[in-house]
Parts: structure tokens; sequence; C-alpha cells
């Protein structure tokens, strides 16, 4: 068990076009967990869809989250009141857990997706990203990261998509893709 929390909480940022941004930030989670630091994980746009992830998460001492947004995907192209409002109460509690001094470490998921469809302002990101304690460890995944967000990190992950079964006509699958 770790003898006490980060000292030296750093910025890391999973973007890029492939798959396995959040299966990353939560393979951190995990470890980060296994050596008895305290996670926190706030999910922006995956409202009340079944993922698996979070079935494990509970089982997991030492990590908490909180889910936002509809069981529907957000239509970039007609982004509607409520995934704004939904994602600007994503952003409240994103700063409060970053503030409050009970975790080492917080993952944004898909928080840069929804900076870049603007349901959240980028500049409030930034803010955020400055504001953040020495001690915790800040994770932000998802496409579309803004090139202010990957010039104040420490540590940029492009994750890039040569193929996916998608493409190929074959369906997400339980377990796997959610």
């Amino acid at each position: 068990m770790a003898e006490k929390a980060l000292n030296q909480g750093l910025v890391q940022v999973y973007t890029g076009n492939g798959k396995g941004k959040t299966t990353a930030a939560l393979g951190l989670a995990a470890r980060a967990q296994g050596q008895g630091l305290k996670v926190h994980i706030i999910f922006f746009m995956k409202g009340g869809y079944p993922y698996g992830e979070r079935v494990s998460l509970d089982q997991m001492p030492n990590i908490s989250y909180q889910v936002f947004g509809h069981e529907r995907f957000v239509d970039p192209q007609n982004i509607l009141q409520e995934d704004k409002e939904q994602a600007e109460l994503a952003m409240k509690s994103a700063r409060e857990a970053i503030k409050s001094g009970k975790y080492d470490m917080v993952i944004l998921d898909e928080i840069n997706v929804a900076s870049a469809w603007k349901l959240i302002d980028v500049e409030d990101v930034l803010k955020m990203i400055k504001g953040k304690p020495d001690s915790v460890e800040l994770v932000l995944t998802g496409r579309y990261a803004d090139p202010r967000v990957i010039d104040k990190a420490e540590l940029v992950t492009e994750i890039a998509e040569i193929k996916h079964p998608y493409k190929q006509g074959i369906p997400a699958r339980r377990g796997i893709e959610y």
C-alpha cells in the first residue's frame, strides 16, 4: 500500500481516433487503487448505457465514479440543451473532486469530446488544469484534445486506429467494447 499520497501529480491526456483511451485510463485507476491511492472517475457523455467497467469499478476499493449524460449518443450536429447541462454538471463535479483533497487521481473520461463539441468551454478545462493541486494526477480522455490542453499536459498519448472490427460489420461486443 502507498505510504503517502502523491507528491507530484501530473496531467495525462489520452486522445486520438483509436479504441482504448478509456481502457488505458481505467488501467491507471486499477494500478493506483492497487497501491492504495484514491481514484475518482467522472464519465462525461456516458449516461445510462450499460458499460461493463462500472460493474468492475463497484468492486474495487478506493475507486469511486459519477456518470453524466444520457443513454443515447450525443449528435455533434444537433447538440441539445440537456447535453450541455449534463456536461456542465460533470464539470462542476470535476472541479469539486480535484480540489476536495479526497483523491490522488481524477479521471475525466470523454472530457476532450465534450470540449470539442462545445458542451463545455475549453477555457474552463484549462482553468481546471491550472488550478489542480500538485498532489492530484489528472487524466483527460477522448478524441479531439484541444492543442492547448495537450500543451499543458506532461504526458500525451495519441491512440491511432489502424483497423477496427466495426468497419468490417462486426457490432460492438458486450464485455469488449462496452
